[in-house]
């Protein structure tokens, strides 16, 4: 199977910058566990200050993205994860919460080159 490369943004609410750069230099463990368990590698995530703006990319290289999507979402310490940074983010579509989904904006791939 082809891996498939994620674009996604969201907005960082500007109170919240310090801390979100802060507990993201240290992800927990759990969380880092989980992800690598639902198949996501390369992942990191950009912040630009002048608007906001947090993209996030990464590469999925398993068989059943929307299932490994929904063991991530099930997940006890990924959801506490979601409870310290949704206050932090605010969606662009009007999303919730990571848990209700629509959370990060996904976003189209115009070019890649290897």
């Amino acid at each position: 199977m082809p891996v498939l490369r994620v674009g996604q943004s969201i907005r960082l609410k500007p109170e919240y910058a310090d801390e979100y750069i802060k507990i993201h230099a240290n992800v927990w463990p759990g969380v880092l566990k989980r992800i690598s368990e639902s198949n996501i590698h390369d992942y990191s995530i950009f912040y630009d200050k002048k608007s906001g703006i947090l993209f996030a990319t990464f590469k999925y290289t398993g068989d059943d993205f929307d299932g490994d999507m929904k063991k991530s979402a099930a997940d006890p310490e990924t959801q506490r994860w979601w409870q310290v940074t949704d206050k932090m983010q605010e969606s662009l579509d009007g999303g919730k919460s990571s848990v209700d989904g629509g959370w990060w904006r996904v976003l189209e791939e115009v070019f890649y080159a290897e």
